[in-house]
């Protein structure tokens, strides 16, 4: 008999604050459930290798965050931290996942480190890959410029980016090959896959990236480094902390922020940078593996 092929995820739709938002269902659903949670200016297809991996064992669902792949821009043009964990506690409230493992990676990572401290209850293991940000007590612009500075600083670039038109490639390869730039470690089989999911035909027949240009301009105002340290202590479950060796993250656990931390360890990946599911995928699925209880048969 011919085997089958691996089937792909199923895309679904949820609605949070009036937005549609896409999320991937790799099926299984009578298994515990795991969040795959992307970072900025990325897409949730990102995490195919790492669903694969673990559709057996768990209920796997990957989001959009908004503004990012299939899921709706923000008619403002307005990203948020409050926004963005608003939409993942939306996503488990919904579909009624708590408690849920979470797998996230560098936005997703600091959203979901939130979420856990806000929720502790509702989370059951996390992995966060580079999800941390600076430290509470390296400087924060948030608490030593002044407010009139931050708002005037956020209009200027605001009004720079409604002028600003997504870049444009004129076929898929010059967009494959803008992929490998970002990225050295990538396989062309990681590179063609990324690319592909993450852009849109646009009507001249040119390449855009899928993501809102307006998801790189942050608020003016947010919690501070100490107030989201405040939440980092509150997370309950165990928690994996990830890092790349070759990347510009540092090891929390050098720098004092895993003193913030309950229940949490470190994993420093070497050869790898800021994508180490990407960049060190057979080691990432064994570590998380043996993280997760769920070693490989």
């Amino acid at each position: 008999m011919t085997a089958q092929p691996d089937p792909g995820p199923t895309s679904r739709v949820y609605f949070s604050q009036r937005l549609r938002m896409h999320y991937v269902d790799w099926g299984n659903p009578d298994a515990p459930p795991m969040i795959l949670l992307h970072g900025g200016r990325d897409h949730c297809r990102n995490w195919d290798w790492v669903a694969r991996a673990f559709r057996r064992d768990f209920h796997v669902i990957a989001p959009d965050l908004r503004g990012h792949g299939d899921s709706a821009w923000s008619a403002a043009g307005h990203y948020t931290m409050a926004n963005y964990i608003y939409d993942l506690a939306q996503l488990i409230h919904q579909q009624k996942l708590a408690p849920v493992t979470i797998i996230a990676h560098s936005l997703g990572g600091n959203i979901s480190l939130r979420y856990s401290g806000i929720y502790p209850e509702n989370v059951h293991k996390l992995v966060a890959i580079e999800g941390l940000g600076p430290g509470p007590r390296q400087p924060d612009a948030a608490t030593t410029d002044t407010i009139a500075d931050r708002m005037r600083a956020w209009i200027d670039e605001s009004r720079a980016y409604s002028g600003r038109q997504p870049l444009r490639y004129a076929t898929l390869e010059d967009a494959h090959t803008r992929m490998r730039e970002a990225n050295a470690h990538l396989s062309d089989e990681q590179t063609r896959h990324l690319t592909e999911h993450g852009i849109n035909q646009n009507e001249d027949g040119s390449y855009s990236w899928k993501f809102d240009q307006y998801v790189r301009l942050w608020p003016p105002y947010d919690m501070t480094r100490q107030m989201i340290a405040a939440l980092w202590s509150r997370i309950t479950c165990p928690t994996l902390l990830v890092y790349g060796e070759e990347s510009w993250a540092k090891n929390p656990a050098a720098d004092g922020r895993l003193d913030y931390f309950k229940n949490a360890q470190v994993l420093g990946v070497p050869n790898a940078g800021h994508w180490v599911h990407h960049d060190q995928l057979d080691l990432f699925l064994r570590e998380v593996r043996m993280f997760l209880g769920k070693p490989a048969a």
